[in-house]
């Protein structure tokens, strides 16, 4: 196979995670559990016109001629492991990276730059996970291989490299994954960490879906997945399980409603995951179809909102705790509407004002430092609009939300 670097290669690395520990609680029964891990391996990279440049312990590196069939390799390796019937206590996870280099080669083996980004990017994987950097995907631009989909996970920080490396996940049919990378956090006692919400980001700008993924990162979220389509984004939610997606509302093909639609979707199939639509000019009636149901764990905001970070962040958590966040904008040309037997008709001004801002998705906290009173006046104005409103008796978050779709509406 290809001496010096005449044409770029398929490098792909594979690890046993956990190792260390499997061999203290399996002893002896681990050069079984090894040799089984090996011999699926083997097969799979032998099968698809691998070459086994190197192996140490339980790690493998393997060349390829091009990424596709390295790929191919790496996910029936990785399906043969999940299917096999390792004993109680055994279960091997192997995580793997590829990259597409062109390395040094002397002696039957492999060096440099490219070989060592290789063995980084299989570093930060999970085990189960099949990891591609970004001149491994952009080989396969335009391919498309059954029963695998790849998802771009953003620039990653690897270690021993300056600059963030972008990385891309590998989702194979039939195969359970962790969907988060591996941090040196990780080793840290997991109690000391503030779980971080996990979103995935859908805009078909690339300009805006990197911007506001990298404000995200930046304060505080980990961002799962950004993707360009409506279709894309509903399979992506469906496999990382976010707390909250990010979708626009006007997307490919026709740039009409498909993030509106991928919304609803979302909705209906992981009531759980916390939606958060982005648009470009105020339009209420795709708002008010959005909150049909309930306004628990939604948000309408015009993009222009993500320039002011702190807000933007503040409706992202709040949408993804189950709360909501609409545009002022949006509200107020809601509320502007006139209608007969309005049923807000009996609150004063200062009580339309607090419904006003819970509309936003303010706390009351939120809501009197906005108004500048204490927040036991504000208890005092939610109660009476409460009353006024005729809202069952229910936890106070739940009235909130009956409140706030009175109001809407």
């Amino acid at each position: 196979m290809n001496p010096a670097g005449e044409h770029p290669l398929a490098l792909l690395f594979t690890d046993v995670e956990g190792s260390t520990r499997l061999v203290r609680r399996m002893g002896a029964d681990y050069v079984t559990i090894l040799a089984d891990h090996s011999a699926h391996l083997r097969n799979s990279f032998e099968r698809h016109g691998g070459e086994i440049v190197d192996t140490h312990g339980d790690a493998f590196f393997a060349a390829f001629a091009h990424v596709e069939p390295a790929l191919l390799a790496a996910a029936e390796a990785q399906l043969a492991l999940h299917g096999h019937p390792w004993p109680e206590g055994g279960t091997v996870r192997v995580r793997m990276g590829i990259h597409s280099g062109t390395p040094l080669r002397a002696e039957g083996r492999y060096f440099g730059l490219d070989v060592n980004r290789a063995a980084r990017i299989c570093a930060a994987g999970r085990g189960g996970q099949v990891l591609l950097s970004d001149t491994a995907h952009d080989e396969l631009a335009g391919r498309e291989l059954e029963g695998i989909y790849l998802h771009d996970m953003g620039e990653q920080r690897l270690k021993d490299f300056d600059e963030p490396q972008r990385v891309y996940l590998a989702e194979i049919a039939g195969l359970e994954q962790a969907t988060g990378l591996r941090r040196e956090s990780d080793q840290s006692t997991p109690a000391a960490l503030p779980k971080a919400l996990r979103v995935v980001v859908a805009d078909d700008s690339v300009l805006l879906r990197e911007g506001v993924a990298r404000l995200l990162v930046d304060a505080g979220f980990e961002v799962v997945g950004q993707v360009d389509n409506a279709e894309d984004l509903v399979r992506r939610v469906g496999f990382a399980k976010p707390d909250v997606a990010i979708v626009d509302i006007r997307m490919p093909p026709t740039h009409t409603d498909e993030g509106l639609r991928a919304a609803k979707r979302i909705r209906e199939r992981y009531p759980q995951v916390g939606v958060l639509v982005l648009s470009q000019y105020v339009e209420a009636g795709y708002a008010m179809e959005l909150l049909s149901e309930s306004s628990e764990g939604v948000g309408y905001l015009l993009k222009d909102r993500v320039s002011d970070i702190d807000e933007f962040a503040s409706a992202v958590r709040r949408v993804g705790q189950g709360g909501s966040a609409l545009d002022p904008a949006v509200v107020s040309q809601l509320v502007g509407r006139h209608r007969r037997d309005d049923p807000l008709s009996e609150l004063t001004p200062r009580e339309r004002e607090v419904l006003e801002l819970m509309a936003e998705g303010r706390s009351n906290t939120g809501i009197a430092e906005r108004m500048v009173v204490t927040e036991r006046a504000v208890e005092k104005h939610v109660t009476s609009i409460f009353q006024k409103l005729g809202l069952p008796q229910a936890s106070e978050d739940h009235r909130r939300v009956l409140a706030v779709l009175t109001y809407l509406r």
